[in-house]
């Protein structure tokens, strides 16, 4: 085990996550969300081939146990994806950032009920506390519904990110039953390959044919999302989970600088103060989770932002 350097892999995979919601922000405007998240998923998979090969795991790592398994996890995940980069295109990367966190505090309560994990007081007082700072976050955009204007369009774009984390977290439960069976490196391929799939489906939507620059956007979110994933997988060979989870909320931190250098955006106070309560309620949760011995670090290692 080398904690620092896992501490470090899982920096970098956060920053480049951020990086590529970034790019997918970028073309938002244009590019429908569908057709972002084919270039997100297809060129993440060479990326992951030639990883897997580097690892000389090729032969091994894409065994499948439970295709109907990764099947439903793809199907999520890629709904999560999907969602959340049609948010990206209405809200601030921040708040986007900061209402994905939702994810975790779900996956408490889907563990109870589709996992029979017993769930005590603690970890429902931590769920509530993040749910509040939820709500902190969300009130501005809730009491704007009221015609199309911009402040009803980031309405809906708060919407479609609490879907979307509801898919991630759902995407999180599945992980967790395909870690029994199967290897990590299979997950992570055959994720980007369903979602891959399922992207084509929204053709008859409106893709559209982007510009070079465009395309150059997009190609690259799908080549960073590869390394950021290959990255996060790496970062838990060498530390704990309980180590480097809550390293997670650092892409608040990223979200806002970056946001402020290339999209002009400037968190509220009151987003940052609800983002807080969030991330509070975050680590206390992982925090009880160490202290109660339940495992996570498999099912983490897969995760993505989007599921």
């Amino acid at each position: 085990m080398n904690p620092l350097k896992g501490i470090a892999l899982k920096l970098c995979a956060v920053l480049l996550f951020i990086v590529m919601s970034a790019l997918i922000k970028a073309v938002s405007d244009t590019v429908p969300p569908g057709q972002a998240v084919f270039f997100r998923s297809f060129f993440a998979i060479p990326v992951i081939l030639i990883w897997l090969a580097w690892r000389h795991d090729l032969s091994t790592g894409l065994k499948v146990n439970s295709a109907m398994g990764h099947f439903w996890r793809g199907f999520v995940g890629t709904t999560a994806m999907g969602l959340g980069f049609a948010a990206l295109g209405l809200l601030p990367l921040p708040e986007v950032t900061a209402l994905g966190y939702t994810a975790p505090l779900l996956v408490v309560i889907f563990a109870a009920m589709f996992l029979d994990e017993k769930v005590g007081l603690f970890r429902i007082g931590a769920v509530m506390l993040g749910l509040v700072g939820v709500i902190i976050v969300l009130l501005p955009r809730l009491t704007t519904l009221s015609g199309p204007t911009v402040e009803t369009a980031q309405a809906v774009g708060a919407v479609l990110v609490l879907l979307s984390a509801t898919c991630a977290a759902l995407a999180q439960i599945y992980i967790r039953k395909l870690v029994k069976t199967e290897q990590t490196s299979a997950i992570v391929f055959y994720f980007s390959l369903t979602a891959t799939l399922l992207s084509l489906l929204t053709i008859p939507f409106g893709w559209v044919m982007p510009n070079l620059w465009q395309a150059s956007l997009l190609i690259l979110a799908g080549l960073i999302g590869g390394t950021a994933q290959i990255f996060l997988t790496s970062a838990y060979r060498f530390a704990d989970a309980s180590v480097i989870a809550p390293f997670d909320y650092a892409s608040m931190l990223f979200a806002i600088i970056i946001g402020f250098v290339f999209f002009d955006e400037v968190p509220t106070q009151q987003m940052l103060i609800g983002a807080s309560l969030v991330i509070i309620a975050g680590i206390i949760i992982i925090a009880r989770e160490r202290y109660l011995g339940l495992q996570r670090g498999q099912a983490r290692a897969i995760k993505t932002p989007q599921g």
